[in-house]
């Protein structure tokens, strides 16, 4: 499956062995990991080279359950999004973050777009979904621009250290 998709500000691409610095760097933010369920402060190297390495891993599955793509901005990598819970033939999640000096360009409505490309056209999926902690108003915004839709709100859904959080669960259908 190609799974390499070049855009004007961006490629989309799978994780390569020589990305886990840039990987570190980029995800280690405060604002990031408030806003993801899984994504720890501080984010350490050793972290990010085993994320990697389990990507790497994962694009050699003939029925893979999750695919994980970098955003290269300049040979970065400067956000990543990946395709959860894979159902083949059914449904999948998405979740996904960007580095902050990329924010606010548009960049990652079009990932979630071109992502759920993917997701319909070589996964064959019915139904795509993504969760957002109801703090997260910008994320949300991404994915009502992306065409999906909210289908309510999922009370204390995800815990987050000692709290447990509502999330808004919205969908993308076809």
């Amino acid at each position: 499956m190609k799974l390499t998709i070049k855009c004007k500000n961006f490629t989309l691409r799978p994780y390569r062995k020589s990305d886990a610095k840039s990987l570190a760097k980029n995800i280690n933010d405060r604002t990031i990991s408030r806003n993801m369920s899984r994504v720890p402060y501080p984010y350490t190297l050793k972290m990010a080279k085993k994320f990697v390495k389990e990507s790497i891993v994962g694009y050699r599955k003939r029925k893979p359950t999750r695919i994980n793509l970098a955003i290269d901005i300049g040979g970065e990598v400067a956000g990543g999004i990946g395709i959860t819970k894979i159902e083949l033939g059914h449904k999948a999640g998405i979740g996904y973050w960007l580095a902050k000096q990329f924010r606010g360009k548009g960049i990652m409505t079009r990932v979630v777009k071109e992502v759920s490309k993917i997701g319909f056209n070589k996964l064959k999926l019915r139904r795509i979904e993504a969760q957002v902690f109801l703090f997260n108003k910008k994320s949300a915004k991404v994915l009502e621009r992306a065409g999906f839709q909210l289908e309510g709100i999922l009370r204390k859904n995800t815990k987050k250290g000692k709290q447990y959080l509502d999330t808004y669960l919205y969908a993308k259908v076809r």
